[in-house]
């Protein structure tokens, strides 16, 4: 189908899409979950089709991994789909209702945003979320994903529809552009009759493609060079265990961590347990001279080390003499996503939280919870690290916009 043709039937979706009541796209979405686990079969046959392309292709594991779909992966998808289901609709919501002196009742409330473009790469978890997301705001979404998961994505993408369809709701709610060249994704960005906001989700070079080629309005989702700061009261096994979690459970996600900040006074207690433990996960670590002195494995760092996103097993280390030096080191090379501070200090946990600019700021946990699932939210559509409108995981509400809705008996302006 032509691009202009699914702009046309996504507008005409949007409008009926805001009449559904919330135990109907309720029931809708349950049944996307179980027709989701039901035909797992046949979308893990889809899905090796990209795995086998990507092989070919010399894509690196992580990647690999980030866009594979096992059973697990898919019963955990759909979980995420039915936590949106049980999430209360923000549709309709009114913030706020005061009386004029003119007598006019001026209120403001919750309304759908309308037609959301979706572009994004290998992940074809995002395909079921970013769906389930805006529909569950009453948004239709025309979905752009990488050309590495074109199988995955259309067969996902089928059983959305069916689903929609079997609750005699429009299919046309959700659209998957398969057309993935950069010609079609250009012009969609630029489709401001049709979309009405845009939502990149990927690398750098994905993101920064579409904020330069739209025309369409951009939520920006940034790149995750993701800190942990290890201050000088901090617990040393406390932060070696959550700097193995931070950056080892998962590498190719954008709230691993990426970068490690380690206070000189404590130094000597943490850096030989933690240059340990990440070479016993074949981490390499690359440092600054005084990193550099404790082993003789960790390769010279450079500054651009320091602004880094791997998604490897690489991580990047600096010593700092005071949290003044750490967290002016942060913020000029953080990409605003998600930094951890270890320490039992209160006063520097609250000036941390205070004084980092990302869009999530942690005392004494792992970078890895920024997730619209381990927040709270079913689901995500993508970490905003932009500070308009909305900002972190992307749940709900940030998918809606707001309406002024006004009463009168007959007033007329003097």
């Amino acid at each position: 189908m032509e691009l202009e043709k699914m702009g046309q039937l996504s507008k005409e979706a949007a409008r009926t899409l805001i009449r559904l009541s919330q135990p109907v796209k309720n029931a809708c979405l349950i049944s996307v979950a179980a027709n989701l686990e039901k035909e797992a079969d046949r979308i893990i046959e889809a899905n090796q089709k990209d795995i086998e392309n990507g092989r070919q292709n010399n894509m690196p594991e992580a990647l690999l991994d980030r866009l594979s779909l096992t059973k697990e992966r898919i019963a955990g998808i759909a979980e995420g789909v039915r936590q949106v289901a049980a999430l209360e609709d923000p549709v309709g919501e009114v913030l706020s209702m005061k009386q004029r002196p003119n007598g006019l009742m001026i209120g403001k409330k919750r309304v759908p945003l309308g037609v959301i473009g979706m572009i994004y790469e290998s992940r074809p978890n995002v395909t079921v979320d970013a769906f389930s997301l805006c529909f569950k705001t009453g948004n239709a979404v025309i979905l752009r994903g990488g050309s590495d998961a074109i199988h995955s994505n259309m067969a996902l993408v089928d059983v959305i529809k069916k689903s929609l369809t079997e609750n005699d709701v429009t299919s046309n709610a959700v659209f998957l552009l398969e057309d993935t060249s950069r010609e079609t994704a250009t012009k969609m960005m630029q489709m401001n009759e049709y979309i009405d906001v845009l939502i990149p989700r990927g690398g750098a070079g994905l993101i920064q493609s579409v904020v330069k080629n739209a025309t369409v309005p951009v939520i920006e989702t940034g790149t995750g060079n993701c800190h942990v700061y290890i201050d000088e009261s901090a617990d040393v096994d406390m932060a070696v265990s959550i700097v193995k979690n931070a950056k080892l459970q998962r590498l190719g996600v954008c709230n691993a961590c990426e970068s490690l900040v380690i206070h000189s006074a404590i130094a000597p207690k943490v850096m030989p347990a933690m240059i340990a433990m990440l070479k016993d996960n074949a981490c390499e670590v690359r440092g600054d001279e005084m990193i550099q002195a404790y082993d003789e494995s960790v390769v010279p760092a450079t500054e651009a080390d320091y602004g880094t996103e791997y998604l490897d097993k690489i991580i990047s280390a600096k010593v700092v003499d005071s949290i003044d030096e750490a967290i002016e080191h942060i913020n000029a090379h953080s990409t605003g996503h998600s930094e951890s501070i270890v320490t039992s200090d209160y006063d520097n946990a609250q000036r941390f939280l205070n004084e980092v600019d990302s869009a999530a700021v942690y005392v004494n946990a792992s970078t890895r919870f920024t997730d619209g699932f381990e927040f709270g939210f079913g689901a995500e559509i993508g970490i905003s690290t932009q500070k308009l409108h909305a900002r972190g995981p992307m749940g709900l509400e940030a998918l809606t916009t707001t309406k002024y809705i006004i009463y009168g008996n007959g007033q007329v302006r003097p």
